[in-house]
């Protein structure tokens, strides 16, 4: 993996806390995965920066499987790559590949433009979406400003911010 500087870190954790902020706030269930592997045979591997399994799947991958298998699991519900140099590589390939692998949503994280690039996923193909059907409860125009929020404000503020619009 080439070195990755502030920026990418930074939507990445705030990506992650603003996820898992919505869900508890709203008692989902959620398990997160921060750089998970998955795996499918006859298919490449994936290593979204964050995934999620959310609801009645937030359960279903025991605690100590490592690598996941998509052939004994299903897909997580939720793949999220934040691109700070692979937009391009985001928006195509990697999306074709979390279409294959059959996760319900995939979001991008555009850092240069402090913006959601978000797609519902079905039948082996996408569509770009304004609301998530999996996290209803973390409107994406909502975490879109929160990006937009990070870049002067620190994470402390920001989170204190979502806070207060999701109550």
């Amino acid at each position: 993996m080439s070195p990755l500087g502030n920026p990418h870190p930074r939507d990445h954790a705030l990506v992650i806390s603003a996820i898992m902020l919505a869900a508890g706030l709203r008692n989902l269930d959620l398990d997160a995965h921060d750089n998970c592997t998955y795996r499918r045979e006859g298919c490449d591997e994936a290593q979204p920066d964050a995934s999620f399994y959310l609801g009645d799947n937030a359960n279903v991958v025991p605690w100590d499987v490592t690598i996941i298998d998509l052939n004994q699991y299903p897909a997580p519900d939720l793949a999220v790559e934040v691109a700070y140099s692979s937009l391009a590589d985001d928006k195509g390939d990697k999306r074709l590949l979390y279409e294959v692998l059959g996760v319900k949503e995939y979001w991008i994280v555009d850092v240069a433009n402090a913006r959601l690039i978000t797609f519902a996923v079905e039948n082996v193909g996408s569509r770009q979406i304004r609301q998530s059907q999996v996290l209803p409860e973390l409107f994406l125009e909502l975490l879109g400003e929160a990006l937009q929020r990070s870049r002067h404000m620190n994470h402390g503020r920001v989170i204190t911010w979502l806070i207060d619009q999701l109550a």
